[in-house]
């Protein structure tokens, strides 16, 4: 059959760093205010969810027990 065509050619390192540095310019980084916001609605969703499954763990244990005592 015919040839494969080399398909594992990689750009030269300085290329793939221009490339990176060029991707890095187009980041738009949060306000400091924003980054607040979104750091405190983090924190509480954590806080809710770890209750949550708290207490399901809780109820879940205490299922067992009554149904294995």
């Amino acid at each position: 059959m015919g040839e494969m065509a080399n398909t594992t050619d990689k750009a030269p390192k300085k290329s793939w760093f221009k490339n990176l540095k060029a991707e890095f310019k187009k980041i738009v980084w949060p306000d400091k205010d924003t980054l607040t916001k979104q750091s405190i609605a983090v924190i509480a969703v954590t806080i809710v969810l770890g209750a949550i499954i708290y207490v399901l763990d809780y109820a879940i244990e205490r299922g067992i027990g009554i149904l294995l005592g």
